[in-house]
């Protein structure tokens, strides 16, 4: 079996557990995960392990993530996207780009955000979202996100159809690139309260998770294409081990003294004490040896990658 991460360009209407049960079978195993869940609705960059690959999702799940939206001002809806039911709706009536431009900035930078209340969040052991969907009202408390680009790309005005009729909505796309825990719907909210009005997302696409980008994306279409035309598990694209962390994580060279070491379950000198984010150490042969925390003088493995058993 190989072993390494797998970029799929997720179709809509797919959940995350669909396209993991899909890669499942055209892998040829069960060790298959996920780095991050993609919305049903949302299209993008999904990134799987594969084999000991899913050793690495664990560093990726926390890793900046970039999309493209567009968000609907004039109405919101139960579940602060399209597939919910539309709730209110808004006044969109000066609303030009400079006054977006402002409340757009206002939602730059590090921010209090309220998670949309159908997340996946847990309250009091329950998922927020089933929560909700039975009937109770979901109170999340804020958090702090970082929200490093938000740009503004177009503003169209469109005429839709309301729970009161008809009615003027605005619709904007953007580019945002955020923390792990950003919630791109409470974006959209937010964005039509602060414009006194109402906003939620009507599509959204995931275009990059860390250093994993659409460009090395595969459709499950192309994948499938391929072992219905007689490609083995093994023959199917894959990012291996080394090249995945390459691209996901910070990196340094290590000794092969030093990959012993960390074979052995030892400690090894810290290349920058005091950094926070998880390290890809690499001996000298290029392969991946482990994902350190070098947050002390002496780095401790997070985890090891032993030899794939033959």
């Amino acid at each position: 079996m190989s072993d390494g991460l797998v970029v799929v360009d997720k179709p809509a209407g797919w959940s995350s557990h669909d396209v993991v049960a899909r890669s499942r079978r055209l892998y040829g195993t069960r060790k298959v995960g996920h780095a991050g869940t993609l919305d049903p609705m949302a299209t993008g960059v999904l990134v799987l392990g594969v084999g000991r690959g899913t050793k690495l999702l664990t560093f990726l799940v926390g890793a900046d993530k970039a999309y493209t939206a567009t968000i609907r001002l004039g109405q919101a809806t139960v579940t602060d996207d399209a597939e919910g039911e539309v709730t209110a709706t808004g006044d969109v009536a000066g609303i030009d780009r400079p006054a977006l431009a402002t409340a757009v900035a206002r939602l730059t930078g590090d921010i209090q955000q309220v998670p949309s209340a159908v997340s996946a969040i847990k309250v009091k052991g329950e998922r927020s979202y089933a929560r909700v969907r039975a009937g109770q009202d979901v109170d999340l408390p804020a958090r702090a996100v970082t929200v490093s680009r938000f740009d503004l790309l177009d503003v169209r005005e469109a005429s839709v159809t309301g729970p009161d009729g008809g009615t003027t909505v605005l619709d904007v796309d953007v580019e945002v690139e955020v923390s792990s825990g950003t919630y791109v719907r409470a974006l959209a909210r937010d964005l039509g309260e602060d414009l006194g009005s109402h906003g939620h997302l009507t599509a959204l696409r995931r275009s990059r998770v860390g250093g994993l980008t659409l460009d090395h994306s595969h459709t499950l279409d192309a994948l499938t294409a391929l072992r219905d035309g007689g490609a083995e598990p093994a023959d199917l694209p894959m990012t291996p081990l080394a090249e995945a962390a390459r691209a996901a994580l910070v990196h340094r060279e290590i000794t092969a003294e030093q990959a012993r070491s960390l074979g052995f379950g030892q400690r090894i000198p810290s290349a920058l004490p005091g950094r926070e984010e998880p390290v890809g150490a690499f001996a000298p042969d290029g392969s991946l040896i482990a994902v350190l925390d070098e947050s002390r003088p002496t780095a401790r493995a997070h985890v090891v990658f032993a030899p794939a058993s033959s």
